[in-house]
């Protein structure tokens, strides 16, 4: 799921009264008063008389080109900066990003309330005083070109000239520099959770890797109704599915679509679309370099086959106009992918983890990691965890985890240490937050990266190798079931919705079949030191065994088996051979005169009496 859809609205914060914009005049008469010194008022003095012999007011500045008013002496800058913020005069975003005006400055004289709130709300979050310190500094040309304070500026007014500025730095420059993006990204955080900026992006969007992919109008020039059809698709998909799986179907159509029109003869109804075009996409995709470079894996293959298939039967199912005549994708399209045993550490190597994990330095990742293992949560559900998640039933603990992959929620009790890690991070956690998400960093949400690092962390100072944060689960479920744990609980631990999805680790429950083994075997092996013939003592078959022997000893049924174990009675342990319509052949006689002779053993009459009518009946065949 998305994290950031977890946001909640921005909280609302108490802003001081506006103060009201001074004449050209008040400002010039305070602003040479301030001066601590004659020499200080002289100079500032000089200021006032070298604007108002240049450009008479600040409308006549504002006519003046930019490098008009660049070329200026230093004092006569300083009056410009001080006056322009006084007077709520909005200033060009050209001039505010190219001046070298020392706005944050002239900003905190005129505002010293309202920095001293933002410094202390930024540095709650996480943020130091050099990155503090920078974010005012771009807050301060953010307000000039509004020509608003800190705290009247409103969500869509920051964030339109916010971007007005960041698009005027890189204009000027010519390219990003990379002192940019950092504190955007914090000032973003700390302005939405004062209510005054929209919800932040998770990462930093233009640090991930660039998609050259055609959009959806550039395709509909080329074939409209193809378009229309796939469009309408989507449309009804983004009603019941989540908009994580929706994006995903949206990619795979638009490529498949930019591969048929590009086709020769080019495709322009998805009634046209035939065999050998999907034959085409595939062998694209299969051609086409992955991440890093490496060939496409056949996890994304099989996807995009999927997706395509899906579609296919969809629009048929849903009588389309715009419909193949039958469904061109077929399921052995799909590559056939390999399914290995789930990775879990073993003891040794959990208890190592763990030591590691409670010596992390950073009490994020000793948070997170801990969650884990002790939850076996999945990353996502980890994520999404808010402040209310703790709750109390009768005398113990539970985190109830959030709605996830299977679209279900359940509670996990807590284990004592993770309770007090918790409790400690709540404790200082920030609580005029406008989210109610429980783990964040710097006033955003985390991104599942940062797990990945925290646990790998922990995994290279145990000296374990590489480690995943979904092995931590495998871990958490093979020891339960190692220990005796039924499959049952385990299920509802790591919320299975089938209990065909926690097999898979009575595969890998290896420990027991081991410890079982290995006390038979050395059993075994006394028989082939002794020069006589030797008898393994009845609890040579361990618990494990018997419990092996049971299962093989099953009475299959019609539709299921008896588990009733063979040395316990059972009155309908004959309902079948009693009834007028059983059968039984010669083959079947040493089966049926070891059941009478049981039965005459348990001193069972009637039972006995059954098989002896069989038998008889078998002797007395021609």
């Amino acid at each position: 799921m998305s994290t950031a859809a977890h946001l909640a609205g921005p909280a609302t914060v108490e802003h001081t009264p506006e103060p009201v914009p001074l004449s050209l005049a008040t400002v010039a008469n305070r602003y040479v008063s301030l001066g601590a010194t004659p020499t200080a008022r002289r100079i500032r003095g000089a200021g006032v008389s070298g604007f108002q012999r240049r450009y008479g007011d600040l409308a006549g500045w504002r006519t003046a080109s930019v490098a008009e008013r660049r070329q200026v002496r230093t004092e006569v800058a300083s009056f410009v900066g001080h006056t322009v913020i006084a007077c709520a005069f909005p200033v060009d975003v050209e001039f505010a990003v190219a001046s070298g005006c020392r706005w944050g400055k002239y900003l905190r004289d005129a505002y010293p309330g309202q920095a001293d709130r933002f410094h202390a709300q930024a540095a709650s979050l996480g943020f130091c005083a050099k990155e503090i310190e920078r974010m005012w500094s771009w807050l301060a040309k953010i307000c000039i070109v509004t020509g608003t304070s800190p705290d009247q500026l409103g969500p869509q007014e920051y964030h339109e000239a916010r971007t007005a500025v960041h698009d005027a730095v890189i204009a000027s420059r010519g390219y990003r520099p990379k002192t940019l993006s950092t504190p955007l990204f914090g000032l973003d955080a700390v302005m939405f959770h004062r209510g005054q900026a929209p919800a932040p992006d998770i990462r930093r969007r233009w640090t991930g890797r660039p998609v050259h992919e055609v959009v959806w109008d550039q395709l509909a020039q080329a074939a409209p109704v193809m378009v229309a059809t796939m469009r309408r698709y989507l449309r009804q998909c983004a009603i019941s599915l989540r908009p994580s799986s929706v994006a995903l179907f949206d990619t795979t159509l638009r490529q498949f679509s930019a591969s048929l029109i590009t086709a020769d003869p080019p495709v322009t109804r998805v009634a046209d679309i035939g065999r050998g075009h999907v034959e085409a996409y595939k062998q694209q995709l299969a051609d086409r370099p992955g991440y890093r470079g490496k060939p496409l894996s056949k996890t994304t293959l099989g996807m995009r086959m999927g997706h395509l298939h899906t579609f296919f039967t969809r629009i048929l199912e849903w009588d389309y106009d715009d419909v193949p005549a039958r469904v061109p994708v077929y399921r052995s399209d799909r590559p056939r992918l390999d399914e290995p045993l789930p990775r879990f550490l073993d003891d040794a190597q959990a208890a190592a983890f763990m030591t590691a994990t409670r010596n992390l330095p950073d009490p994020l990742d000793r948070l997170m990691v801990t969650t884990l293992a002790r939850t076996g949560m999945r990353r996502g559900e980890l994520l999404g965890l808010t402040v209310d998640a703790i709750v109390q039933i009768g005398t113990g603990y539970w985190l109830r985890t959030p709605v996830g992959k299977l679209h279900t929620d359940r509670y996990i009790p807590l284990h004592p240490q993770l309770k007090d890690l918790l409790d400690a991070w709540i404790a200082g956690r920030p609580d005029w937050q406008a989210t109610d998400l429980l783990l964040t960093e710097r006033g955003r949400p985390i991104p599942p990266t940062r797990v990945d690092k925290a646990v790998h962390k922990a995994a290279t100072a145990a000296g374990i190798g590489h480690v995943h944060p979904h092995q931590l689960r495998h871990t958490l479920a093979t020891q339960a079931i190692n220990r005796g744990m039924s499959l049952e609980a385990i299920a509802a631990l790591l919320g299975h919705r089938d209990l065909s999805m926690t097999m898979v680790y009575a595969r890998i429950a290896d420990r027991t079949v081991a410890d079982e083994y290995f006390a038979v075997t050395s059993k075994v092996e006394s028989l082939y030191a002794a020069s006589q013939p030797a008898v393994l003592p009845p609890d040579a078959a361990g618990p494990a065994m018997r419990a092996l022997r049971a299962e093989a000893t099953k009475r299959l049924l019609g539709n299921g088996y008896c588990a009733r174990p063979i040395e316990l009675d059972c009155r309908y342990e004959t309902i079948c051979e009693s009834c007028t319509m059983f059968f039984t052949t010669i083959e079947h006689r040493p089966t049926l005169q070891a059941q009478r002779d049981d039965a005459d053993l348990k001193g069972q009459t009637g039972r006995r009496d059954i098989y002896d009518a069989l038998l008889q009946r078998l002797d007395d065949a021609p």
